[in-house]
């Protein structure tokens, strides 16, 4: 699986992201300031799936119905970001299946909502 990091993703949990091995590149290296429209269009045209923290990328994929490889909404305050960094990898572990859903974690939930009708 590859992701997309939001721009309110830490830089240095994507590196320590990428010293697992994760394939995660950050929006704000690449392209900062982009309207929420516009990054998840980049993150399905990169075949990734998108994490963040910005909630109205809720109304993007449910209402819009904008295209989506994926999305992770974050939804709890992290520690620091080595603490999001080791969250954000054993969410990944779980095999909770990212691609065309929208998974919406809370300190103490999971929740995982099929996006596939959405993108057809």
């Amino acid at each position: 699986m590859k992701f997309l990091a939001d721009e309110n993703v830490p830089l240095n949990t994507i590196e320590a992201l990428k010293e697992k091995e994760i394939d995660i590149v950050s929006i704000r290296t690449s392209a900062k300031g982009l309207r929420d429209e516009d990054v998840l269009n980049i993150a399905y045209q990169q075949d990734r799936i998108l994490i963040t923290f910005d909630k109205d990328f809720g109304e993007l994929a449910f209402r819009v119905r904008a295209k989506s490889k994926g999305i992770i909404l974050l939804r709890f305050i992290p520690i620091s970001p080595q603490d999001l960094s080791k969250r954000i990898e054993t969410l990944i572990n779980t095999g909770i299946p990212f691609e065309n859903h929208f998974t919406v974690v809370t300190e103490d939930t999971i929740r995982v909502i099929p996006l596939k009708s959405l993108n057809t």
